[in-house]
C-alpha cells in the first residue's frame, strides 16, 4: 500500500471516530488533554485532513524540500509551554474549526476525503509542498507521514477522551509512523535510551516522548 492510500484509509478512521454518538454526546466538555474541549479536540483532529487540500493545489513548490526529521527539528510547537502563545494559538484554531458543531465538522472532512482521493491519483511521492504555516517545504511523501502521526496521535487523545477505543491503524500506516516516532526519540534521547526502552526495563528512563 502507497504512502497515498495509508493516508487516506487512516483518515477515513479519523472520520469515523468523528462521526461517532459518544463524540457528539461530549462536545462541550473537557477532553484528555489539557485545556482542550473534545469539539476543539475534534477540530484539531480534523485540521490535519483539511491541512492535506492546500498541498495538492497548483504547482509543486520549486523550493528545495527539507528531511522530516528537520522539519520536526525546527518546529516551534514541541515543547511550547501550554499557556504560551504558540499552544493556545493551536487550541483556537481547533476551536474555530468545530465552531459550527460535530455535524458540519462531519460534513466538511468527507468532502475533504472525497477531493482528496481524486487529488492524490495525480501526483506522486516526489511533488514538492510548501507549507506556508512554516517557511519551508517537504517531499509529500513525507508531509503524509506527518499528517500519519498527527492523526494517529490525535484518534488515540480522541477516543480516550470519549471512552472508546483507538482505531487501529493498518499496517502501512503504522510502520512510518513508528518508523518516525523512534527516529524522533532517539534524536532527543540517545541511541542507548531508546534500545533501553525497548529491550532493558530495568535501565530504562522513566518515558521516552518527543512531543
Amino acid at each position: 500500500m502507497s504512502l497515498k492510500n495509508a493516508y487516506l484509509e487512516t483518515a477515513a478512521l479519523a472520520a469515523a471516530l468523528l462521526d461517532s454518538p459518544e463524540v457528539a454526546a461530549s462536545w462541550e466538555k473537557p477532553s484528555a488533554l489539557a485545556q482542550w474541549t473534545v469539539g476543539g479536540l475534534a477540530g484539531h483532529l480534523a485540521y490535519q485532513i483539511f491541512s492535506v487540500d492546500p498541498a495538492l493545489e497548483g504547482p509543486a513548490s520549486e523550493q528545495e524540500p527539507i528531511p522530516v526529521l528537520e522539519h520536526y527539528a525546527r518546529a516551534v510547537w514541541i515543547d511550547a509551554p501550554l499557556d504560551g502563545e504558540v499552544s493556545s494559538g493551536i487550541r483556537a484554531k481547533g476551536d474555530g474549526i468545530s465552531s459550527e458543531g460535530v455535524r458540519r465538522l462531519v460534513e466538511r472532512v468527507h468532502a475533504a476525503l472525497d477531493q482528496q482521493r481524486s487529488g492524490l491519483e495525480e501526483v506522486h511521492g516526489d511533488w514538492v509542498v510548501f507549507m506556508p504555516q512554516t517557511g519551508w517545504a517537504l517531499s509529500l511523501d513525507d508531509f503524509l507521514v506527518t499528517r500519519l502521526v498527527e492523526l494517529a496521535v490525535h484518534m488515540d487523545d480522541l477516543a480516550v477522551s470519549v471512552g472508546l477505543s483507538v482505531p487501529k491503524l493498518p499496517g502501512a500506516a503504522l510502520d512510518p509512523v513508528v518508523a518516525l516516532l523512534t527516529g524522533l526519540a532517539i534524536r532527543r534521547h540517545g541511541q542507548a535510551a531508546m534500545l533501553r526502552a525497548l529491550t532493558r526495563a530495568e535501565r530504562a528512563p522513566t518515558a521516552i516522548n518527543v512531543f
